[in-house]
């Protein structure tokens, strides 16, 4: 893809997964994702018809922008891809269509600023799946609460050990999906 094609956004992708709150793209080495348009993703994703419709012929940031929206296109992917950071792509299309792209990104930042503090001070190096999808799925409001809790809790209870941080975190953070009735695990398939 040529630097013409790279978007300014690449943690949005155009069909509205949340790139940026992807574990893939917090993965260290060649299988980490670069985000939608980002460096070297055609290597990656040599074709994408949402892209093609969006990014080449278009010239939008993601289908949410577009007057068309939610096309037959969009609405025939929202069916197909079971990936949970899917479960935002049409909510977050929707509402750059209502805010506009700009406030979204204040939003989305929001959001990636808690993933990359729970990433960074919290990950015992099996939560970071978990952090990614509360970091998508839960309120901005309770996610900036969380970390004051945390902050609080951290040096009431004088706790260093990162496995002890992970799991004060995960409490907290499962506490809030409980509370906005979000599901932060993904449920086994019954045999």
């Amino acid at each position: 893809m040529s630097n013409k094609l790279l978007k300014r956004f690449p943690t949005i992708a155009c069909c509205g997964l949340d790139c940026g709150l992807c574990p893939v793209y917090y993965t260290k080495g060649p299988s980490r994702c670069s985000g939608c348009c980002g460096p070297d993703f055609s290597n990656k994703h040599p074709s994408c018809s949402i892209i093609t419709c969006c990014v080449k012929k278009k010239n939008f940031e993601t289908c949410g922008e577009c007057e068309d929206f939610p096309c037959q296109k969009i609405k025939i992917w929202d069916l197909a891809d079971s990936f949970i950071s899917h479960k935002k792509s049409l909510v977050n299309l929707r509402e750059i269509k209502k805010i506009g792209l700009e406030k979204f990104m204040e939003q989305q930042k929001k959001r990636i600023d808690f993933l990359e503090f729970a990433l960074n001070d919290y990950n015992e190096g099996r939560s970071k799946s978990f952090y990614c999808i509360a970091s998508a799925l839960l309120s901005i409001s309770f996610l900036e609460s969380c970390k004051k809790t945390l902050k609080q809790k951290m040096s009431n209870e004088n706790i260093r050990n990162i496995k002890e941080k992970s799991k004060m975190l995960k409490d907290i953070l499962n506490k809030g999906a409980k509370e906005e009735c979000v599901e932060l695990k993904l449920r086994k398939k019954a045999k």
